[in-house]
C-alpha cells in the first residue's frame, strides 16, 4: 500500500509536469543555486534511488536511500555539487556553462519519473564607458562622437544616446546610433557598444550628451556627460566700446572687435577715421589720451572679409575756459569792473562763480568797487563730467581815509584814543604824542583801528596820521587832564561855587550902600529939599546912572 500510494503520487506529479511545461531556475553568476527536484516535494527518506544529470546524458550524481550520494568524476562538476534532503542540486560558483537542462530522475520500483529544469545564468554589465571621444563638431557635418561600451552581461544589455537628457533616436541622416553585441568565447558574457554620429547645429553649443546602459537585471546606468566644442562659420561682426562713456580729452577708449563665429577669428581689421590697422592675435585696439579730434565714427572687419563689418560713433567731451582777466588784478576804490567768461564746449555747460567759501549768485560786475570786493575770486564751467576751474586775486587800492578819531575814558587818569583808518594798502599809524600803543584790530575789507593810551597833565591837542603807498591824512582831537572823581573833590567844587556867589553878592550890597549914603550925605550938605523940582531929579539920575558904569 505505501509503493502503490507512492506511486500514484508520482503520476500525478508528472502529468502536471506535463501540463504546466518545463520548470526554469534562474541564478547569478558566480553564486550557488539550488535546483528543486519536483519542486522539493520528495524527501530522501521516501525515495529508492534519485540521480541528477543534464542534457540527458550527461550524470552528475546518484542517490540510494540510506546512503551517501555518489558523484560523478565529471570535470564541470566533480568539485562544485551535492544534494540536499529533499534532493534538490546545489551547484557552486555557476557559469554560463551551467546554463542548461538538469534532469532530475527518480525511480520507484514499478516506474521512473523525471523531472527537467531550466537553469537560466544572469549577470549585471559593468558601468557605461566612453571611449573613442572626439572633441570638436563642425555644424552641418555628420561626426562621429563617441563610442559607448558595457561588458560582462548576461542577457545582453541595451545601450541608449541621450542629449540634454532627451533620448536621441537615429534617423540614418543627422543621428546615425550602431550597436553590436559581442559574446565572450570563454565566459559567455556578452559586451555591447554603441557608436554615435552626430550632425550638430549651433544651437548644440554646451549641449550635455550622455549614454545609457539598460538591463533587465539592474538599475539604469548612465555615462559622464559629454561637452563637445561646436564650430560654425562668422555670420556677423559686432563692434562694441569697451570703456564708460562720456569720454572726455584725455581719456583712453578701448574698441571691441567680435564675431559670432566659433572658434572666433584671431585678428581684425580696425578703421580709424581713414586708417586700417590689422591686430594680430587680439580682438581690441585701444585709443590713448584722445582729444575732440577723435570725434568720429570707427569700423572693424574680418582680415579675411572686409564686407563683414560693423561700425560704431564716438564722440570726445571738451571743455575749454578762458576769463577776460587772469593772475592778480589790482583797481582803485570806485572804479568800475568786470570780468567775462569765453567758454568752447561740446555741450552746454553751467558757469558758476565763488568767492572763498561763498557762492555767489551774480555775474561778476562791479558798478563801484569797495574795500570788500577785494579777494580771490574762482570761476566754475562744468559739463557731461568735465570741469574746468579758473581763478584770479581782486585787489582793491585806495588812499587812506580817517572813518572816526574819538576818545574814551579807561576807569584811571588814562585816556584811550581811537583812530580808525580805511584803505588799501594797510595804512600805517603815527600819533603826535607819545603813549602805551593798545594795539590794532583786525585788517577786514580794508578797515583797522588803532588805538594809544595817555595820560594827559595839561590840555592837549592830539593827532592822528594815517597813511599808505598811496597818500596820508591826519586828524586831531582835543584832550584834557583828569579830574578827579570823588565826593570830598565834589563838596569842594560846590562850596566853592556857592562862597563866590555870596560873596559876589555881598560886595555888589556893598557897593549901592555906598553909593546911597554918599547920595544923600550931599543933599544934606546943600541944604535943599529932598523932593527938589523935576529939572533936579532927571539931572541926579543921569548922574548915578554915569557912576554906575565906571
Amino acid at each position: 500500500m505505501h509503493w502503490t500510494a507512492f506511486l500514484t503520487c508520482l503520476l500525478t506529479v508528472s502529468l502536471m509536469n506535463q501540463v504546466s511545461g518545463l520548470e526554469t531556475v534562474t541564478g547569478k553568476y558566480g553564486d550557488t543555486v539550488e535546483i528543486p527536484c519536483n519542486n522539493g516535494r520528495f524527501t530522501e527518506e521516501a525515495v529508492p534511488l534519485v540521480k541528477w544529470k543534464y542534457n540527458n546524458d550527461g550524470n552528475i550524481l546518484v542517490k540510494n536511500m540510506g546512503q551517501n550520494a555518489s558523484i560523478s568524476n565529471d570535470e564541470n562538476y566533480k568539485n562544485r555539487v551535492s544534494i540536499k534532503n529533499n534532493l534538490g542540486l546545489i551547484i557552486r560558483q555557476v557559469t554560463m556553462a551551467d546554463q542548461k537542462t538538469f534532469t532530475c530522475m527518480v525511480v520507484g520500483t514499478a516506474d521512473i519519473f523525471e523531472y527537467p529544469v531550466e537553469l537560466v545564468i544572469y549577470k549585471v554589465p559593468s558601468q557605461p564607458q566612453i571611449t573613442n571621444q572626439t572633441t570638436t563638431m563642425a555644424v552641418g557635418k555628420l561626426t562621429k562622437l563617441a563610442q559607448c561600451r558595457t561588458e560582462g552581461a548576461n542577457p545582453a544589455a541595451n545601450i541608449t544616446w541621450f542629449k540634454n537628457k532627451t533620448p536621441l533616436m537615429a534617423d540614418g541622416a543627422a543621428i546615425k546610433i550602431t550597436a553590436a553585441v559581442v559574446v565572450d568565447k570563454e565566459t559567455g558574457l556578452s559586451a555591447t557598444t554603441s557608436d554615435l554620429e552626430y550632425t550638430a547645429v549651433k544651437e548644440d553649443i554646451d549641449a550635455s550628451f550622455t549614454c545609457q546602459v539598460q538591463h533587465i537585471r539592474s538599475a539604469n546606468m548612465d555615462s559622464s556627460p559629454l561637452i563637445f566644442t561646436v564650430n560654425y562659420p562668422t555670420e556677423k561682426v559686432s563692434l562694441q566700446v569697451v570703456s564708460q562713456g562720456p569720454f572726455n580729452e584725455g581719456d583712453n577708449v578701448t574698441l571691441k572687435c567680435m564675431a559670432d563665429g566659433n572658434p572666433p577669428p584671431s585678428s581684425y581689421i580696425f578703421y580709424m577715421k581713414g586708417e586700417k590697422k590689422t591686430v594680430e592675435n587680439s580682438n581690441t585696439y585701444t585709443l590713448t589720451n584722445v582729444t575732440r579730434a577723435n570725434t568720429g565714427e570707427y569700423k572693424c572687419s574680418l582680415v579675411n572679409n572686409e564686407d563683414m563689418a560693423e561700425s560704431v560713433s564716438i564722440t570726445v567731451e571738451y571743455l575749454d575756459v578762458a576769463l577776460s582777466t587772469a593772475g592778480r588784478i589790482s583797481k582803485r576804490l570806485g572804479e568800475s569792473f568786470e570780468v567775462t567768461v569765453d567758454v568752447k564746449a561740446s555741450g552746454t555747460p553751467q558757469t558758476s562763480w565763488r568767492k572763498g567759501n561763498k557762492d555767489l549768485n551774480r555775474l561778476l560786475k562791479f558798478d563801484k568797487l569797495k574795500y570788500s570786493d577785494s579777494g580771490v575770486y574762482e570761476c566754475v564751467v562744468s559739463m557731461a563730467g568735465l570741469k574746468k576751474t579758473q581763478t584770479f586775486e581782486l585787489i582793491v587800492q585806495g588812499s587812506p581815509v580817517i572813518k572816526s578819531l574819538t576818545k574814551a575814558r579807561d576807569g584811571n587818569k588814562n585816556k584811550v584814543l581811537s583812530c580808525e583808518a580805511e584803505g588799501f594798502p594797510k595804512p600805517t599809524v603815527q600819533w603826535s604824542v607819545n603813549g602805551t600803543d593798545v594795539g590794532e584790530t583786525a585788517y577786514v575789507d580794508g578797515k583797522v583801528t588803532y588805538k594809544i593810551t595817555i595820560v594827559p597833565k595839561v590840555n592837549l591837542t592830539v593827532s592822528c596820521t594815517v597813511s599808505n603807498a598811496l597818500g596820508s591824512v591826519n586828524k586831531s582831537i582835543d584832550v584834557s587832564p583828569h579830574l578827579k572823581n570823588n565826593k570830598s573833590d565834589q563838596t569842594v567844587l560846590a562850596v566853592g561855587i556857592v562862597f563866590g556867589l555870596i560873596v559876589a553878592l555881598i560886595v555888589m550890597g556893598l557897593a549901592y550902600w555906598l553909593y546911597m549914603k554918599k547920595f544923600r550925605q550931599g543933599s544934606w550938605k546943600t541944604g535943599e529939599k529932598e523932593d527938589g523940582s523935576a529939572e533936579e531929579s532927571k539931572k541926579l539920575e543921569e548922574n548915578q546912572s554915569q557912576k554906575a558904569d565906571v
